[in-house]
Order: C-alpha cells, then structure tokens, then sequence
C-alpha cells in the first residue's frame, strides 16, 4: 500500500508541475489521479484542498514577481467566489452524486486542455465588468466548493476569451482567484470532514516540488504540449468516476 501511496504522489508531482504551468493549482489533476488510485470521495476533496492551497500560494508569489498579474482583474470574481466556495464546500454529496460530478468536471477541464486552437483575447484588453465578474464568480466558487477544484480551469479561458485579460496576466491571476476558493472550500468542507489521510506529507512534498518546477516553466517557456498531456489524464479520469469503464 505504502508502494501505491509513493506512486500516487510522483503522479501529483507530476500533475503539479503541468498545471502550475498554466497558473493553476492543479486540484483537478489530484482528483484525477485519486480517482485511478480509488481513493475514497471523502477523502479526495479535502486533500484535493489543502494541496491546492499550498500549491496556489507558491505560484501566487512567483507569478506576481515575474509581473504576471492585475489585481484589478481578479477581486471582482473573488469577491463572489470566496463566499459561494465556503458554502459549496460545506455539501458533503454522496459518493454517487459526487463521482459523476466530479467526472464530467473533469471531462470538461481536459477538452479544454486538449482543445488545439488556444483561445485568444482581443487586442484591445479591457477590464471586467464588477457586476459580471461577481455573478461569474459566485458560480464557478460553488462549483469549486463542490467538487474539491480551486476553479481555475473554468476561469482562466472566461477573461481570456471575453478581452479581459492576455494568456500570460490570466496565469497570475488564475493562481490567486485558486487560492482565495481553495481556503473558502476546505473551511466549508472541515465542518463535515475533519481527517486528512495520513500520507499528506508525502503528498505535499510531491506537489510542492512540482510547483517549483512548473512555475518556472510557465515563467519562461511555452506550454502547449503540457496542457494537451494532462487534458488526456483528466478525461480518462473522469470517464472512470462517471462509469464509462
């Protein structure tokens, strides 16, 4: 078992270091891995939450130093996220409610990564709208309490596709908008689930480790062919959790 559990790990590694890439905490590539691992659904969103809170941070700082990130873009979808993640967190589904939700979750998480044309913003960048950005945020927030996700996945292509933001600003504010839900979705989760399986060190320092590699990457290399890699996990992984084998 303990051989599973390293396994397990150096495929969080793994997952940590594709996603912080793109400035994402990477919650649906541990869910992802959990789920091959068969790892109990009450056990997979509050990990799921705690790494992506570490994770999140250290991205957070680097992607803010190397000057990728508008705060101006962020705080009106946190400011409807963080609430609405806090309640989602709080709905502890059954296993046969949250499997298939999560499932397509991640469905949906991988097509966009393995979509081939990269959507783009407009030329012209503008910021969004408060009122829009709050109601987006309120409801990709529950979503992430939900499901045990920081909501980055879903965010990220929003402000690029509508103008308001580039591919390369929507990494940093991508990481911050992960942890501000992750913090309100693993408070609203411990009122119901109050254990953390005892193989999280090793865990956090696969994820970690991850992190460092992935964030220099993202800082300083094209990533492509990254996004497209671990679009394919997280479809299989989510085919698995809805029953499609």
């Amino acid at each position: 078992m303990f051989d599973a559990h390293l396994l397990l790990a150096a495929c969080m590694f793994l997952g940590a270091a594709l996603y912080t890439s793109v400035g994402h905490a990477g919650a649906s590539a541990y869910i992802a891995f959990m789920a091959l691992f068969s790892v109990a659904p009450a056990v997979m969103r509050p990990t799921a939450l705690t790494l992506n809170i570490l994770v999140a941070s250290f991205a957070s700082i680097r992607y803010a130093r190397a000057g990728l990130f508008r705060w101006r873009i962020v705080w009106p979808f946190m400011v409807g996220a963080v609430p609405f993640a806090f309640l989602g967190g709080g709905i502890q589904l059954p296993g046969q409610y949250y499997r298939p939700i999560v499932g397509v979750v991640l469905i949906i998480a991988g097509i966009r990564l393995l979509w081939l044309k990269e959507i783009s913003a407009s030329r012209v960048l503008r910021d969004p709208p408060i009122a829009i950005g709050i109601l987006l945020g309120a409801a990709i927030g529950f979503l992430s309490g939900l499901t045990g996700t920081g909501g980055g996945i879903f965010l990220s292509p929003i402000i690029i596709f509508l103008g308001w933001s580039d591919l390369r600003i929507a990494s940093g504010v991508a990481a911050l908008f992960i942890l501000g839900n992750s913090v309100a979705g693993l408070l609203g989760n411990l009122a119901v689930v109050r254990s953390l399986p005892s193989e999280l060190l090793i865990y956090v320092v696969a994820v970690m480790l991850g992190a460092m590699v992935g964030t220099t990457l993202g800082t300083k290399f094209a990533t492509t062919y990254i996004q497209r890699a671990l679009g394919l996990v997280l479809v299989i992984a989510g085919m698995k959790l809805i029953g499609v084998y």
